[in-house]
């Protein structure tokens, strides 16, 4: 491969000395080529890493799988954990490489399994180990194991998608988007207008027309045969399901007199049963949106009596054992009765999502809570039949955690569900112009403008991922200001502040919130800078307590990128704009910026709470101002920021 690209740089070094243009190209193409095999390669190395990598703990699993006693279950253990640890450094590697947002997310749908699952299946083996002859305890621990598999399978699937020689299922994107009412509504809708534009649609068109509306007809059965739908619901979506058949014959019928008879005023006629279809599918839309909606309000205590039940399990099978044992029988009942429950939600909440990584969060959602969810029960009867036992108790302790943890998932998916589809009339709406002077040329005065489609789908889901950011920060934050010693930690005060600027920025994305112009938003980024500017500094400082290792490593290999992104973040700020176009696109890379910082300040800050917990150290305190401060300014830069944090 080096030879190749060696001579074709002799070759164009030759041409330039020369003036055969044809030649100049020649030599390029062949040295982009080159280049491009070279990738290919490189790509195919990592690939193959990685590969070796899960096949590694696939053999481990295998292992752990068939020991027969405590002895040899640690060593397979111990390797075992050493397999996950470098194929979870290599899956978020090969994640982060990834351009396909679907394959993004299904990876890290895999990997959160693979994380969460290690504990279960260490926990489920003792106790499997401990109590031989207990199905309960087998089935457990066979479970973890199946689960863990299917996400490893899933990993080699997505790394080896998209190889030479793995292009067979390229398809298949179009079947996952197809496989939800949202996304065969809008196939059938994209269908329609293709039909408008060509003035008709011959027989292959026809028989896709068809075969979108058995889909979409199919999809909305989740909907209507729900126990948990509404009877208005139910009644409406049966309703215009009918109605769109119906708009859909008649433009059938326009197509077929068309393509036969030619007939002079089937235009009309077309155009007529065309926004017919496409007003019935939007109607169809609303209403899908609205029954899930409906649902998802009821997730969140949904998932808090599904909590206490799985505690009240907990509490009798350990304390009553199989003495209880109806009580045990009716608290199971009640808990697969909200589990179907919750899967039913997420099912309609997957139909709905309008982006590939929501819907794969819903899918496995749902997978999960399937799988796992009658587990709990399982574990239960472990312990009811060995109350006296550690192992069995810490297995159900273990598998209520996992428990805990799907329920969490599912009602932050509601609620960020919930949110997208927010229906109130002013959503979109808020003044997007430059202010006159700053990022900008235009001298005319701010007026609301509304974004289109494309221009709203695209900034929205870059604050969406930034918010989950944010969420994220605040969730470690959270761990810390319990204690009364961390009241005025400077690190969490800062992080704080820059969670909530973010959460204020990615409000604007929806057009809510304090953030009313552009403008707002480019200032909101500065002082985001600023404040990131700042914790660099404070973190910097508090390095010098941290002892020579690994942890310290990490710590600076985090801490070194922030003042580049910041940097970044500065420039886009301040580069200026001419024409909407323009400004959108700023809004759009400044979004960008902004979640690339904040990722890496959400690592540096969980890094030095890893190392003050490790090795005992005071974290930075702000030190109280015991000097006038200049009131003026003070009072100033809080107004300001008070608006715009929202």
């Amino acid at each position: 491969m080096s030879f190749d690209c060696f001579y074709t740089g002799r070759a164009i070094e030759r041409v330039c000395a020369g003036a055969d243009g044809a030649g100049m190209v020649s030599a390029a193409r062949a040295l982009l080529s080159a280049v491009t095999r070279v990738l290919l390669l490189a790509d195919m190395v990592v690939v193959r890493q990685l590969l070796l990598a899960k096949d590694k703990v696939a053999r481990s699993l295998d292992r752990l799988e068939s020991v027969s006693n405590f002895a040899e279950f640690v060593r397979a253990f111990t390797e075992f954990g050493g397999g996950m640890v470098e194929l979870a450094r290599l899956t978020a590697e090969r994640r982060a490489d990834l351009r396909d947002e679907r394959r993004r997310a299904q990876v890290a749908a895999a990997r959160n399994v693979l994380e969460r699952s290690t504990l279960m299946l260490l926990t489920s083996s003792k106790a499997c180990l401990r109590h031989p002859g207990s199905a309960s305890a087998r089935e457990n621990r066979d479970t973890v194991f199946c689960q863990m598999r299917r996400a490893m399978d899933l990993i080699h699937y997505v790394v080896r998608d998209g190889l030479p020689g793995h292009e067979e299922h390229a398809h298949e994107a179009a079947q996952w988007e197809a496989g939800t009412a949202l996304g065969a509504l809008r196939g059938l809708t994209g269908q329609v207008r293709t039909a408008r534009a060509r003035g008709g649609a011959d027989a292959a068109r026809r028989r896709a027309l068809a075969g979108t509306l058995r889909a979409l007809v199919e999809r909305t059965h989740d909907f209507t045969d729900s126990a948990y739908t509404s009877h208005e619901h139910r009644q409406r979506i049966l309703a215009l399901a009918e109605r769109i058949a119906y708009e859909l014959e008649r433009l059938v019928a326009v197509a077929v007199s068309l393509e036969e008879q030619g007939a002079g005023g089937g235009a009309t006629a077309l155009e007529s049963a065309c926004t017919g279809a496409t007003g019935a599918a939007s109607e169809l839309e609303r209403a899908l949106v609205a029954a899930a909606r409906d649902q998802a309000r009821d997730l969140a205590p949904l998932a808090d009596e599904a909590k206490r039940l799985a505690s009240d399990l907990a509490y009798i099978a350990s304390s009553c054992g199989e003495r209880e044992s109806e009580r045990l029988h009716n608290i199971a009942s009640r808990l697969h009765e909200q589990l179907d429950h919750i899967i039913e939600v997420c099912k309609l909440l997957r139909h709905i999502a309008m982006s590939e990584t929501l819907q794969v969060s819903a899918k496995f959602a749902e997978i999960n809570l399937r799988i796992y969810g009658p587990q709990v029960v399982t574990a239960a009867r472990t312990l009811a039949a060995h109350p006296n036992s550690a192992a069995a108790r810490e297995n159900l302790d273990v598998f209520v955690d996992m428990w805990a943890w799907l329920l969490a998932d599912a009602a932050r998916l509601a609620r960020e569900l919930l949110d997208l589809t927010d229906d109130r009339p002013d959503k979109q709406q808020y003044s997007s112009l430059p202010r006159p002077g700053k990022h900008g040329t235009t001298s005319k005065p701010l007026k609301a403008v509304r974004l289109d489609s494309d221009e709203q789908a695209k900034i929205a889901k870059s604050g969406l991922e930034m918010k989950m950011m944010s969420s994220e920060m605040d969730a470690e934050t959270e761990k810390w200001q319990g204690a009364a010693a961390d009241e005025n930690n400077d690190i969490v005060k800062r992080a704080k502040n820059m969670s909530s600027m973010a959460f204020a920025m990615y409000q604007f994305t929806k057009g809510e919130g304090r953030l009313n112009t552009t403008q707002d938003l480019f200032t909101q980024a500065e002082y985001f800078a600023e404040e990131a500017n700042r914790l660099y500094k404070i973190v910097r400082q508090f390095s010098y307590q941290v002892p020579a290792g690994a942890t310290k490593k990490e710590l600076l290999e985090h801490l070194d990128k922030v003042p580049t992104y910041v940097q970044q973040l500065q420039f886009t700020v301040k580069e200026p704009t001419v024409g909407r176009a323009a400004t959108f696109s700023k809004v759009d890379n400044v979004i960008q910026e902004t979640k690339h910082l904040m990722n890496v300040i959400s690592k540096v800050v969980t890094t030095c709470f890893d190392c003050a917990n490790k090795y005992t150290l005071c974290m930075p305190e702000r030190v109280p101002m015991h000097w006038k401060p200049n009131l003026q300014k003070a009072s100033t830069y809080k107004s300001e920021n008070s608006v715009l944090n929202g």
